[in-house]
Formats: structure tokens, C-alpha cells, sequence
């Protein structure tokens, strides 16, 4: 019996590809974000379902993790977002990577790797148009393309940039960082250089900024079936993709007065229930929620008392009838909207699942 574990439905992300691909049209390029594991959920079997389902692209943080796609199984494009040091060259080019450049002594790199595997090595130029990240400065842009074009094994296959603040409606930053962006194009149209794919919106700007759309979009968080922002207007029905569940693994009452937990933070004001939950933040389950977080046991809501230890939790199931030592617990799931969970933490939900679900064993239902 596995106390704790994760579970990922896999037809909750074909729904939620299809939805994307619903409000972007047919001619936007859909690229599926799975870096960090796919969020938590598991790169391989979110970028299969995804692919299957309607995606066109891959991204990913760093060269390892493309190279885990690629030993997947996974042929279709990939997009490396992380600026990776000259050395990543020979990886990238013989994975098939498309790479992020910021940098000449990276892109020749790429250049004279390519050179020598006998193939062209095609690159993604990022744009700082507001995030103050990685990418090069506007006025930086020409010269770093008529550099690059004396690089014969070099293709500029994409240009892009990041939205610091797309989950504001009507934002006047993130409508500046747009403009900034057409202006490089248009800059760029009128110099005869074209750039086959741009690319700016992540999913917020998907939800919400069509203007934004371009030739590709980067959902991330949208694509596991979670909003960028709780409050925010929701334009289309997703459907979150993991849940995480524990067991009970302990019952009894104390006596009023009895402390709960190291640091002694809870006292029983009176005769309570107490259920030791055998998930901590050796496990990702952080210790934020000590006194503060709440699960559900037998469908009614049991708050957590004391400090969240390493590999256990305790909470209040005085008013739980019939509880018994493995009953399952919820943490987050249908009944317990991870967007709460977030927010008792003071977090996002990108923290939440990209934590608990690296780190808890992992199991998959809904797929073909």
C-alpha cells in the first residue's frame, strides 16, 4: 500500500490541449511547456499525450532535459528556453535541439558543432523586452543578426520574448513590452530579415492577450489544466490534471492541555482526535501549512495542527465519524482545489506541483 502518492489523469491534458488549440485556431503553432519534469507531472508522458493530442512543440529548461524527450521517443521539435555555456553544443546539436541564444561565443559554438556533425544547428533569439531575465536588449538585436548571419551553419529559426505581467487585463506594461516587440519585427520586415516563428505568449497572455499570439504559443500552466491566476477570467474550461493523496496512519484522543508537534505550537484546548498523516516536507509538503493548511478525510475537511514535520503531519478529526487508521486523504484534488491549497501557503499552484510532484511516486490514469 503506498501512503502517499501522486496521481496524474492523462485525458485531463488531452482536454486541455484541445482547448488551447480551440482558442489559438489552426495556423498558431501550439508548443507544449514541460520543463521541470512537465511541472511535476512527468515530461515523457505529458509531451507524448500533448504531441498525440494536438501539440506541435516541446519546451524545455536545459539540453538534459530535450535529451530525455528525445530518448523518450519524442521527435518533434524542442525548444531549449535555459542559456546553456558552449560545452551543451555538442548535446545539443546531436539531439536535434532548437537552443536559446543570447550570446556569440555560445552561437559559435553551435556553429562549429554543427560544422563538424555535418548539420545546421537552429537557434531561438531572446528578447529582454521587460522581464529583465535573460535576453538581449532591443537595440542589441540587429547587430546580434548580421553577426550571426556571417555563421554558416547557423539558422535563426525563431525569435522570442517573455511577459513579466500577463495575468493583469488591459495591462499597460505588458501592452508596452507587445509594442516593443512589433517594433523589432517591423524593424526587422523592413531590413528584408524574416523570422519563420515568433513567439511571445505564455499562458496568460494565451488566456487573454490574443494580440500576443504570433506564429507559436507557450502554454505552461494552462496545459496541466491550472489558471495563472485563481481570480483572473477564466475563457475556457480546464481541467486540473494531478491530485495528491495520503493515508491515515495513526488515531488516538489526547486529553485537554496536550501539545502537538515540535515547537509545541498547538495546545488542545480540549479532548481531540488526532490522525498523524505520514506526509511532511521531506516529502514537499511544506512546513508553511503547519497550523494553517487542511485536508480531507471521509469527504469532511481536517485542519492541520502543529508543525508540518519532516515525514508527518497531524490534524484536528474530532468531528470525523468513523475514521480509521488508512483511510485515504486528500491533499489536493477534486475536493480540495489546489488553487486553495496555493493560496493557504501564500504561493502558486506552478510551486505547488512542481514540488509534490517530482518528489512523491507518481501514477498515471487516462491514457491510451
Amino acid at each position: 500500500m503506498e501512503m502517499n502518492r501522486v496521481v496524474v489523469d492523462l485525458s485531463a491534458i488531452s482536454h486541455n490541449v484541445f482547448e488551447i488549440r480551440r482558442l489559438i485556431g489552426p495556423n498558431c503553432l501550439l508548443m507544449a511547456v514541460v520543463k521541470s519534469d512537465g511541472y511535476g507531472h512527468g515530461a515523457a508522458a505529458i509531451a507524448k499525450t500533448s504531441i498525440k493530442s494536438g501539440a506541435d512543440w516541446l519546451g524545455v529548461s536545459e539540453p538534459q532535459e530535450g535529451e530525455a524527450l528525445r530518448r523518450a521517443g519524442l521527435n518533434s521539435p524542442i525548444l531549449v528556453f535555459g542559456l546553456v555555456p558552449p560545452q551543451e553544443a555538442e548535446r545539443i546539436i546531436e539531439c536535434g535541439l532548437r537552443q536559446t541564444v543570447t550570446d556569440m561565443g555560445t552561437l559559435r559554438a553551435l556553429n562549429e558543432e554543427a560544422h563538424r556533425q555535418g548539420k545546421r544547428a537552429y537557434v531561438h533569439l531572446k528578447i529582454d523586452t521587460g522581464m529583465g531575465r535573460i535576453g538581449l536588449r532591443p537595440e542589441q538585436v540587429i547587430p546580434f543578426i548580421l553577426e550571426a548571419e556571417n555563421l554558416g551553419n547557423i539558422v535563426l529559426e525563431g525569435m522570442y520574448s517573455h511577459l513579466a505581467s500577463a495575468d493583469t487585463e488591459n495591462d499597460e506594461y505588458t501592452l508596452r513590452q507587445i509594442r516593443v516587440f512589433n517594433g523589432l519585427l517591423a524593424e526587422l520586415r523592413l531590413r528584408g530579415k524574416l523570422i519563420k516563428i515568433s513567439h511571445l505568449a505564455n499562458s496568460a497572455a494565451t488566456l487573454q492577450y490574443p494580440q500576443a499570439f504570433y506564429d507559436l504559443v507557450r502554454p505552461g500552466i494552462m496545459l496541466y489544466g491550472l489558471y495563472p491566476e485563481v481570480e483572473r477570467s477564466r475563457s475556457i474550461n480546464l481541467r486540473p490534471a494531478m491530485s495528491l493523496w495520503s493515508r491515515v496512519s495513526h488515531i488516538k484522543t489526547v486529553p485537554p492541555g496536550t501539545s502537538i508537534g515540535y515547537e509545541r505550537r498547538f495546545i488542545a484546548p480540549k479532548a481531540t482526535k488526532v490522525a498523524t498523516i505520514p506526509l511532511g516536507y521531506g516529502n514537499g509538503y511544506s512546513r508553511l501549512f503547519s497550523n494553517r493548511g487542511r485536508v480531507r478525510i471521509r469527504g469532511q475537511i481536517a485542519p492541520i495542527i502543529g508543525n508540518v514535520c519532516m515525514n508527518a503531519f497531524m490534524v484536528d478529526v474530532s468531528a470525523i465519524d468513523g475514521i480509521q487508521a488508512w483511510d485515504e486523504v486528500e491533499i489536493f484534488g477534486p475536493q480540495m482545489p489546489i488553487h486553495d491549497v496555493a493560496r493557504t501557503k501564500g504561493t502558486i499552484v506552478q510551486e505547488i506541483v512542481s514540488i509534490l510532484g517530482r518528489i512523491n511516486p507518481r501514477y498515471y490514469v487516462g491514457g491510451s
